[in-house]
């Protein structure tokens, strides 16, 4: 008898690409908050956080914001300017009154992708947001 060798599995789609293609079907509030995530990175890579407002089936992957918002800032512990994006984040995926300040906490890079986030979510793709030259 002859043994071929088993065909490895297909490659599992990377989460930033199912969340990508979920937030699709969402309004564009939500689909600016999961670009900013995935954008930014770090926040997204961390397990807690992850554990937290993602839901991963064999079928689906999706964001639980209500969940997230209810519990992140008692669950998670966050350095400023992490509870500072977190919390323009939110904003941007379903909007409400945030203080504006908490801006200063961003840094450069952070306040980029949260620019870039309210840029989609007024529906332009037309503004530049980065670093002058």
């Amino acid at each position: 008898m002859i043994s071929h060798p088993s065909q490895p599995p297909p490659p599992t789609p990377l989460l930033s690409d199912r969340l990508t293609e979920w937030a699709r079907t969402r309004d564009i509030g939500e689909r600016a908050a999961v670009a900013a995530l995935i954008e930014e990175g770090d926040v997204l890579a961390r397990e807690d956080v992850l554990h937290l407002l993602v839901v991963e089936t064999d079928e689906t992957v999706f964001c639980d914001w209500p969940r997230f918002e209810a519990e992140y800032r008692s669950v998670l512990v966050l350095d400023p300017g992490e509870d500072a994006f977190l919390t323009l984040v939110i904003a941007t995926a379903f909007p409400r009154l945030v203080p504006l300040w908490k801006v200063e906490e961003l840094g450069d890079r952070r306040l980029a992708v949260v620019l870039r986030a309210l840029a989609r979510l007024a529906g332009s793709d037309t503004i530049a947001v980065g670093a002058r030259t």
